[in-house]
């Protein structure tokens, strides 16, 4: 309701109020005076916070404010942003040329927030919030406006640390970093930050749930989830708990709007303060890496190993002269344990990996044809996104191989009709010499393996953990699987990938 509806609204009440008064007075006034000579004073009570609440958080945010910034960015214009200009009617042209982002225009600028962890002005914000800046601004609390540098930035946790610039007077307020390994679910949080650029903005709410692993795409963070209002421009700001501790950075909102709807995600202060430690000692994160891809485990792929539960990282494959490959870790083994921890998932291998210090090395239980066997592995550090999406192996063609309309070999146990691979298929693959498979030429619509997602065109490389040449081999695979009361796990190329697949075996 906008205020000049409210403002007629009320003004309508209160007349009609008013009116009321008016016609039944004459009845009312007399029950009404004798009521107030006999009335006594009531003393209201007073209202308790909920335990474990403080009466007010005016004096924690008191206390963090003045460590809390805000952060303008200007970015690089790009003369690609946005549709082409030709063909406007006039006068049109001319005003989306000042516009943002547009070429003769301004520099498009983006605001978040960020907050000191040292008196000498060191300041911890998002990743996104700096990424591509080519000045930036810090407004304080006080009304003084600095100019900062990136001391270093890591994308895959989304932390930056910035240094500020110049000739400043004074020492800054800063907060700490605490544990958030104690927060538990419905402990009291504060936030404090830039929303839609009001500066020091102040918010409350509870932890609403922690290791949230589908806030965002990158494997490193477990977030923590927080109803305290955030919006646009929150990112980067602190999290505090009552003691006033930062236990977390504001990162990312779930919003089918891009307002507040009370789901928003904070980077957990333990994540947060060991990546800021290395951007602070080398501008730069590194990392722990193995050299393999991984995908995680299903019921249906741990029977087909005969493992009691969907547990562990199931390797996909191996990177060539990589530390797996030179351990002896092959395509096919399931990682269970990393120094005596238990693995229970792919993430969880990637976290512990990247946790790892370079050159370290490592003891790794793996699971390879039934048999638990124990690898000495000496990590690497991980090449850059870039570097690993350049060195992928060249994706398969979507199209069906050709001759794939042909009918095959029907293996009816797994509801699929197989044929040899060509020449041909070997390029379109990127198959080796060595290497072998066969092309699934037709699938059944009401079988298993259509259900998992096996399609005309796909490359059966495996059948229950070996290599498959012949639709012979195929079938002893099919059998041996039957015989164990077992589905058959595939490895399969094409469409969606390289990637293991456990179909249900018929009869």
């Amino acid at each position: 309701m906008s205020q000049a509806v409210f403002a007629k609204f009320f003004r309508r009440s209160a007349i009609a109020g008013g009116a009321a008064i008016a016609l039944f007075g004459s009845f009312a006034a007399p029950v009404l005076f004798s009521r107030v000579a006999d009335a006594q004073e009531i003393t209201p009570p007073s209202v308790a916070p909920p335990g474990g609440a403080p009466p007010s958080f005016a004096d924690l945010i008191e206390r963090v404010r003045p460590a809390v910034v805000s952060i303008q960015v200007r970015q690089a214009p790009s003369a690609a942003t946005g549709p082409s200009l030709e063909g406007l009617p006039p006068g049109f042209e001319e005003f989306f040329r000042g516009q943002p982002g547009r070429p003769g225009g301004r520099a498009p600028t983006s605001l978040g927030s960020g907050f000191f962890i040292d008196e000498r002005g060191t300041i911890v914000t998002n990743h996104h919030v700096v990424a591509d800046a080519e000045e930036i601004s810090i407004h304080l609390s006080d009304g003084r406006e600095l100019s900062a540098e990136i001391v270093g930035s890591d994308e895959p946790t989304d932390i930056a640390v910035l240094r500020i610039t110049g000739n400043t007077r004074g020492r800054f307020h800063y907060v700490t970093f605490d544990d958030s390994a104690h927060v538990r679910v419905g402990d009291w949080v504060v936030a404090v930050g830039n929303p839609f650029g009001l500066e020091g903005t102040a918010t409350a709410g509870i932890v609403s749930a922690m290791g949230r692993r589908d806030a965002g795409s990158t494997a490193y963070v477990d977030y923590m989830q927080i109803d305290a209002p955030i919006n646009r421009g929150n990112s980067g700001g602190p999290t505090f708990d009552l003691r006033g501790n930062v236990i977390g950075v504001n990162s990312a909102i779930f919003s089918p709007t891009g307002g507040n709807v009370g789901i928003g995600f904070a980077i957990p202060a333990d994540t947060a303060s060991a990546i800021v430690a290395q951007l602070q000692n080398s501008g730069r994160v590194t990392r722990g890496w193995i050299g393999v891809s991984i995908q995680g485990l299903d019921e249906d792929i741990a029977n087909s190993l005969g493992l009691d539960e969907a547990r562990g990282a199931l390797v996909a494959a191996v990177v060539d002269d990589g530390p797996a490959a030179q351990a002896g870790i092959q395509t096919g083994d399931v990682i269970l344990t990393l120094d005596g921890h238990r693995i229970e998932d792919s993430r969880d291998l990637t976290q512990r990996v990247g946790a790892t210090a370079v050159g370290q090395t490592a003891r790794v239980e793996v699971l390879r044809d039934g048999r638990r066997r124990n690898l000495n592995l000496r990590l690497g550090e991980r090449p850059s996104e870039q570097q690993l999406a350049s060195a992928a192996t060249p994706s398969t063609n979507p199209s069906p191989a050709p001759g794939s309309d042909e009918p095959g070999i029907a293996q009816s146990a797994l509801g699929v009709s197989v044929r040899a691979l060509t020449a041909d298929d070997r390029t379109r693959y990127n198959l080796g010499v060595s290497q072998s498979g066969l092309v699934i030429t037709a699938v059944s619509p009401s079988s298993d393996a259509a259900e998992k997602g096996l399609r005309s065109g796909d490359l059966i490389l495996q059948a229950g953990g070996r290599n498959v040449r012949t639709t012979q081999e195929l079938d002893a695979a099919v059998e041996a699987a039957r015989s164990a009361g077992r589905p058959l796990l595939l490895q399969l190329d094409g469409r969606a990938g390289r990637r293991f697949v456990a179909v249900e075996v018929g009869e």
